[in-house]
């Protein structure tokens, strides 16, 4: 992991897009996520609608979704993909110009999307709302990404391509298919389209992208994170290389075929579901392989947890990457689904893989990346980095702790009979049992947000340049 260069003078990075993307990856978190608490309180209070169209639920759901993966996890995604592929290359970004670009242009996408979906423009198309414009501005974004990328590895100064840039490519090259792919569209005007295709096929192309969209952008690519990030923060290397490539090669093979397990018991033919979910099924090895790859990393560190609460927020990441991508292949299996399904236990399942893997790694990963790109000797405040720990991890555990209560109890109550076959529920009866969760599942947020404006104060605070506090706290 050493990052001396053979020649004496030192390569002069190109920081100044990565400090761009990072800062706005904090930014755009708590404005997600802000969003997210929004509307969870909509469904414990529905007189927050404030009978304003912009202001539903259906409106800014797309919204706050678009804008924890796309904005928050985007961010992330750039900030340490053109950081970790200039130090392991040993070489400057490629094209820094067109690398400003990217930055720019994501964020004209992000204000686009901030701009159309409350004012109910949408393909209706999940994770790929935005309409047909916004999709080729994306387009052309994301090839110019694969661009500064892919070229900065073609210069790289080290014969080795190490790991982590094997996910990121992976992803900005499955991305870039599925995005152009789904979103094929007859616009009718500047601001409506219909999708290419239609039907089942429409449903079947949407959830290959909708399922990779998960398996690529905030999985694959955290996994470059995390296979980085981890190892600077530990200062050991990854526990086994072998397993990283077999991790690699087997995780990307499988997880292309997984999707239609979001279609369980619909107009899809059987044999795809099936299909389907024999490769959900399947998944489970080569994401436990790369579980297990971070966590053994931290072999003779251990004691380390105690006094780095860094290093907690990337342990914790990977048990819940661990947790989410067991429960996601258990999911698939069509006899779970049928209780499971369209209930708020897919939701639980989907923010424990988001709020605890992609959250936490990417909060862990940035505290480790911004004192080093802003040149600083440290974060602000370690005990600050602590309690925002405490207030994400307990957010995470009451938020899908109350989902899974709450989608189990729809699902049994949704499909209780009574002996003449008539349904023992009405659905209103189903939504009053789910109301106190919807409570937890607000409170569960709102903790998880908090610990967002620790880290912006804390962020800032670094930035700024105020002299660190509680040096001694460092064991």
């Amino acid at each position: 992991m050493s990052h001396s260069h053979t020649s004496n003078a030192p390569i002069a990075y190109e920081m100044g897009v990565v400090r761009q993307f990072a800062i706005m990856t904090v930014i755009w978190g708590i404005v997600g996520m802000a969003v997210g608490v929004f509307i969870a309180a909509q469904l414990v209070w529905p007189a927050l609608n404030f009978d304003t169209p912009w202001l539903t639920y259906s409106r800014l759901r797309p919204l706050h979704t678009n804008a924890v993966i796309f904005a928050f996890g985007g961010c992330a995604l750039f900030a340490s993909s053109y950081y970790i592929a200039q130090r392991t290359c040993q070489t400057k970004l490629f094209m820094p110009a067109l690398a400003k670009f990217t930055f720019w242009g994501w964020q004209l996408v992000i204000l686009l999307a901030v701009a159309s979906l409350p004012l109910g423009l949408t393909s209706t198309k999940e994770y790929a709302e935005l309409e047909w414009p916004i999709d080729l501005l994306i387009a052309v974004i994301w090839v110019a990404y694969g661009t500064v990328f892919f070229g900065t590895l073609a210069k790289r100064t080290t014969s080795h391509i190490y790991v982590a840039n094997w996910f990121f490519g992976a992803f900005i090259i499955t991305i870039g298919v599925l995005h152009i792919i789904n979103s094929m569209a007859v616009p009718v005007s500047l601001t409506k389209s219909y999708s290419m295709y239609s039907g089942a096929t429409d449903a079947m192309i949407q959830w290959w992208y909708g399922h990779n969209a998960v398996g690529f952008f905030l999985t694959a690519a955290f996994l470059g994170m995390m296979y980085y990030f981890i190892p600077v923060q530990v200062g050991r290397p990854v526990y086994s290389y072998r397993l990283s490539v077999v991790h690699f090669w087997a995780l990307i093979s499988v997880y292309m075929w997984a999707g239609g397990h979001h279609l369980h018991y619909t107009a899809l033919p059987d044999w795809t579901q099936s299909l389907a979910m024999a490769f959900s099924l399947v998944l489970f090895a080569p994401s436990w392989g790369g579980m297990i790859n971070g966590i053994m990393s931290l072999s003779g560190a251990w004691d380390r947890l105690r006094t780095d609460p860094i290093i907690r927020f990337l342990v914790v990441a990977l048990s819940f990457y661990g947790m989410s991508t067991f429960e996601g292949p258990m999911m698939s299996i069509k006899t779970v689904n049928a209780l499971s399904h369209y209930t708020d236990w897919t939701i639980g399942h989907v923010h424990s893989g988001a709020l605890g893997w992609v959250g936490m790694i990417t909060i862990g990963s940035m505290y480790v990346l911004i004192p080093r790109i802003f040149e600083r000797e440290r974060m602000y405040s370690i005990s600050l980095i602590n309690l925002h720990f405490w207030l994400a991890t307990l957010g995470v555990v009451i938020y899908i702790a109350s989902l899974w209560i709450s989608g189990i109890t729809q699902g049994l109550m949704w499909r209780a009979v009574n002996e003449d076959g008539s349904l023992t529920y009405s659905f209103v009866e189903a939504v009053v049992a789910s109301h106190p969760y919807w409570f937890g599942r607000f409170i569960g947020g709102a903790l998880y947000l908090t610990g967002m404006l620790v880290m912006a104060y804390n962020v800032a605070m670094t930035v700024m340049n105020k002299k660190p506090v509680g040096a001694d706290k460092l064991g």
